[in-house]
């Protein structure tokens, strides 16, 4: 199962998290547990250079995207090289959604669409699809029309 999906500027704030069956309590723990991995490695990483670390028995992988750092979390099926695929299609998916790696602006101006794509790519704790162009395509943003 996949357990978390997390965004968060370069300053450790928090800008999109998914949380799937993780106790409330525990929410706080591995927000603050994620937050100092990341400042602790990914200072000085390449952009989409991956980080695996594992932690009561889960494992993570992290990354650096732009100006946001992406963190995975997953047991039991959901390994490392799991995480490695979940991450590459979520980073590919919000390069696609905000056109470059996104600065922390781009990325809550994009906000809608990087959720509507995270929704089709993880549903309910598990990988839903990885297929970039259904991805585009079931995320597509159409304005209102006039009836």
């Amino acid at each position: 199962m996949l357990l978390a999906v997390l965004f968060t500027n370069t300053e450790g704030n928090i800008l999109v998290e998914r949380f799937q069956g993780v106790p409330t309590e525990e929410r706080l723990h591995w927000r603050s547990f994620l937050v100092k991995l990341g400042a602790d490695n990914l200072r000085r990483a390449k952009n989409e250079e991956l980080f695996v670390a594992s932690h009561k028995s889960v494992y993570i992988v992290y990354t650096m995207l732009g100006d946001v750092s992406i963190y995975v979390v997953g047991k039991d099926e959901y390994d490392e090289l799991t995480l490695s695929e979940v991450i590459y299609v979520i980073t590919s998916s919000v390069k696609d959604a905000c056109g470059k790696p996104p600065t922390e602006r781009l990325f809550l101006d994009k906000y809608g669409k990087i959720c509507l794509c995270l929704d089709e790519i993880v549903w309910k704790g598990l990988l839903e699809s990885t297929d970039k162009s259904r991805i585009r395509r079931l995320t597509r943003l159409k304005p209102p029309t006039d009836v």
